[in-house]
Order: structure tokens, then sequence, then C-alpha cells
């Protein structure tokens, strides 16, 4: 296949470049740092128009994950960052699709479980769930991720692309052994036996297998039947006193420094990051995925956590 990925650089993009590159298809990533991914990239700002919409003529897929990181404090010039950051780039994608000769057969465009209301109740699919910014019991600051979430959304459903699929990708986090990830993140902190329950632990942990994410990945390209929103998470998320607890087994170590509201608030404001991305429950699964046919390798954190932790272990041996 030829391929596509804008915002390629990142860690998700790694992944997915990776996995395309290894299954010997064609990648062009486009980014403001060529150079800085696995594959021959081309140049955009991901707010105009420019020669770079030339690399999207005529290929199988479009894949855009472009957007500022969310790990950092929500000040007024990171949030503005954050929502033009994912809107422009989508609308500039539509834009550049809509006046093609020969448009990709599909865009996947990211979003992010994160749209999802913060609950305990019941999980969130597609067909059910409850979107999220008006729950009583939720810090209003946590309002400014599903606005970004929605107003992201928003610019995909507006852009008139013709015979392109559009599929917006409501992911959740993607666990890889690569380091300076969400994974190698939670394991520095259990390998220092910091990795306790955070908070009252009640809150739901989504979180997704990169071989399972990079799997779905192909699955959507291939289905020529789903489009919309996509849930792309495993189908078996936890609590998150489960959840670490999980991965301190996997890594074999049985004490874990819990960390109580308050200290996180601290660790958040001195890492310049926000406790939402700890202490928001985000249950959610996969609905379409698993009704279209889809089989995850790694449905359970357990063994996911296992899997990651061997294969953390060989990475460091080889650095």
């Amino acid at each position: 296949m030829k391929l596509v990925i804008a915002g390629g650089s990142g860690q998700v993009g790694t992944i997915l470049s990776r996995a395309f590159l290894a299954d010997r298809h064609d990648v062009t990533l486009l980014s403001r740092r060529p150079g800085a991914g696995l594959c021959p990239a081309v140049f955009w700002d991901a707010e105009t128009l420019g020669p770079w919409v030339a690399a999207l003529e005529g290929v199988d897929a479009v894949v855009n994950l472009a957007g500022r990181n969310v790990n950092c404090r929500y000040n007024a010039k990171n949030r503005r960052a954050i929502m033009q950051s994912r809107v422009q780039s989508t609308r500039i994608i539509g834009k550049a699709i809509a006046g093609l000769r020969r448009p990709p057969r599909v865009w996947l465009q990211a979003s992010t479980a994160t749209i999802y209301a913060h609950r305990y109740d019941a999980a969130n699919d597609e067909a059910t769930g409850i979107l999220g910014g008006c729950e009583a019991h939720a810090p209003a600051t946590w309002r400014f991720s599903i606005d970004v979430a929605k107003a992201w959304e928003l610019a995909a459903a507006e852009s008139a692309v013709g015979p392109t699929r559009k599929v917006l990708l409501r992911s959740a986090m993607t666990m890889s052994p690569d380091r300076g990830g969400i994974f190698d993140t939670l394991l520095g902190l259990v390998r220092r036996r910091l990795g306790g329950t955070c908070g009252d632990g009640r809150q739901y942990v989504s979180w997704i297998h990169e071989q399972d994410f990079v799997a779905a990945i192909y699955w959507l390209i291939e289905h020529d039947n789903l489009e919309g929103p996509i849930n792309v998470a495993a189908p078996q998320p936890l609590p998150n006193a489960q959840f670490m607890q999980a991965l301190r087994a996997a890594w074999g170590t049985r004490f874990g420094l819990p960390a109580a509201r308050w200290m996180l608030a601290i660790g958040a404001v001195a890492m310049r990051t926000e406790t939402e991305l700890i202490l928001k429950s985000r249950r959610v699964v996969p609905g379409r995925l698993l009704e279209s046919g889809f089989a995850f390798q790694f449905p359970a954190w357990p063994e996911a956590a296992a899997d990651l932790c061997q294969r953390w272990r060989k990475l460091t041996q080889r650095r």
C-alpha cells in the first residue's frame, strides 16, 4: 500500500511507521521536522496548502496524527496551541483531499477516547457511550479536553472529501516499550517503587497494546464498511488500582508507593502536566471493532503488561 502519515514523528506515528515499513509498504511522513521520523518526509506547516499536497495523490490511506502534545500545563498559551494544532491540521488535510484528482480511499483521523464522560458505572462504546463535558462530579478544568476532542472531530466531519471514507480514531493510550512513551513512564514509576494506586484507584484506565493498535489500523483501512467514530481500545479497561497492581506483578515488584490526590496535584505542577491524565476515569470499550470481527491479541492488561515488560528489558539490554 501507499500511505501518508501526518504528524508521524511522535510515539504513535513511530509505531505505525515501523510496522508499515516492516510490511514493505510505501510510507511518506508529513512533518515540520523532516528527518525526525523513520520514513521519507515532506515538510508541511499543518496550516496551509503547499507542495506537500502532491504526496496525497493516489495513496491508499492518509493517517492524520498531528497535534501538540497534551502532556503539559493547560495555561492559555498551551490551550490555544493544543486546540489550534488539531483543528487547523484536520481542516487543511480535508481541504487537500477535496482538491485531489485521485483522492485516498480512506482518511484515518486521530481523535481521543478522552471525549467520553468521566464515569465509573458503565463502559462507553460508540453506540451508547456518553460524551463528556457536563459531569457534575468532574473538575471544570477537565472540560477543556472534551472541547478539544469535539472540535477535532467536528473539523473532520465538516470536511467534504467526496468518495474518501473518514474514520475517527477515538484511541486510548497506546502501550509500547519505546523510550519516552506512556508505558516507559509508568514502568519507570514501578521500577522506583512509586507505582502504587493513584488517588482512590477507582478511575478506569483504557489502553491498547501497540500490536493491537497496528492491527486495528490495518483492519480499518481494509474494511470499507467502517467509518465515523471508532473506539481503538482494548476490550478490558480496569480500575487504576488493578492496572498498577498488574504492572507491578509483571515487573516482579510487590510494593508501589500510593499517591493521594494532593500529592498528584503537587507532582503535576512540578512535572508541568495535568492530573486529568491520571485521575479521569476513561472506561472505553471497542464496540464497533468487536462487532466487525476484529480479534485482539492482548485483550487483558496482565498479559499485555507481561509482554511489554519482557520487551522493555530486551530493548534496554541492547542500548
